[in-house]
């Protein structure tokens, strides 16, 4: 299994989860932007973004017109959303809350069917 497969399997299997967490318990999500005003829990956040997202940069830096693209684009999303948090907490936090209130459909399908994409593209289960 190469890297590209593997990390399709990851953030597919990710997306998936998360969007049916904040499915079953929408309330999730409010108590997450409420943890960001804790900066314990802030600082901790945005070293994990930055560990994963960096990570997924280092390993994966693929920009190729199919399924890659999108496993560097969730890498290089993740590691700016952690600088951005490190480095302009409140603004962030903000520019987040914000983000989230209006498009909060439109992110929670974009979970869901990324997701679906990206499992079908690590398993092959249709083939592309």
């Amino acid at each position: 299994m190469d890297i590209s497969e593997f990390l399709a399997k990851f953030w597919g299997w990710y997306l998936i989860i998360f969007f049916l967490i904040l499915s079953f318990n929408p309330k999730r999500i409010k108590q997450i932007f409420n943890d960001l005003k804790d900066e314990k829990f802030l600082i901790v956040s945005s070293f994990l973004a930055i560990i994963v997202g960096l990570l997924n940069v280092l390993f994966h830096n693929i920009w190729e017109a199919n399924y890659k693209i999108v496993i560097t684009l969730i890498g290089w999303l993740a590691l700016l959303i952690g600088l951005s948090l490190f480095i302009f907490p409140k603004r962030t936090v903000t520019w987040l809350e914000f983000i989230n209130i209006k498009f909060v459909q439109v992110i929670y399908t974009l979970l869901f069917f990324v997701g679906i994409y990206l499992l079908n593209m690590g398993y092959e289960i249709l083939m592309a």
